[in-house]
């Protein structure tokens, strides 16, 4: 049974890494993801945050929203929506940022695979724990917005394909970075 699990999370990753190499290909940050059901993907997403020149379009919640819109159109409930994120596990490339990381948490989702650790940004845990119930309610000190509760992450899954993809986008060179506002002195 193990082994089966190993094969899948192996599948559901890889299809992950070939919309991480689809944003690669769009110039953007090559991060993918696919939102699984029932052993079954429903929904993909790549970071579009340069071909939308909005930094929140990352995969995840590229994902998420597609998934919402859908579910919207079905007539879903709002009850019936938080039912099938529990339900459904998140396959990326990178560990999920402290944004995506609580949008997660909010929605409820079951469980996220990623591949490699994120240690800038990272909210399952390289900065942040955003996964576990060893934090604060979200909602403290008033006017936050709840949690549906904790979910499990494993890391590790295809990291190097994944540090492979960021290093050939940063080794090509970022065209959409903010050029610097004062030049850069190099120490003598």
């Amino acid at each position: 049974m193990e082994g089966e699990k190993s094969l899948a999370t192996l599948s559901f990753m890889e299809l992950a890494v070939e919309q991480a190499k689809l944003a690669l290909d769009s110039l953007e940050v090559p991060v993918g993801c696919v939102i699984v059901e029932d052993e079954k993907v429903i929904a993909s997403g790549r970071n579009k945050t340069n071909e939308t020149r909005n930094a929140t379009r990352h995969a995840e919640m590229e994902a998420i929203d597609y998934l919402l819109e859908q579910w919207q159109k079905n007539g879903l409930s709002k009850i019936e929506t938080e039912k099938r994120f529990s339900k459904c596990n998140l396959y990326v490339t990178c560990e999920p940022c402290i944004m995506c990381a609580a949008a997660l948490s909010i929605l409820g989702i079951k469980a996220v695979y990623y591949g490699c650790a994120n240690d800038k940004f990272g909210g399952c845990g390289s900065i942040l724990s955003l996964h576990s119930r060893n934090i604060e309610h979200l909602s403290s000190g008033g006017g936050g917005v709840e949690r549906k509760g904790c979910y499990t992450c494993e890391g590790g899954i295809m990291a190097s394909e994944a540090v492979s993809l960021f290093r050939s986008f940063y080794e090509q060179g970022n065209p959409n970075a903010p050029k610097p506002h004062r030049p850069v002195q190099v120490p003598q």
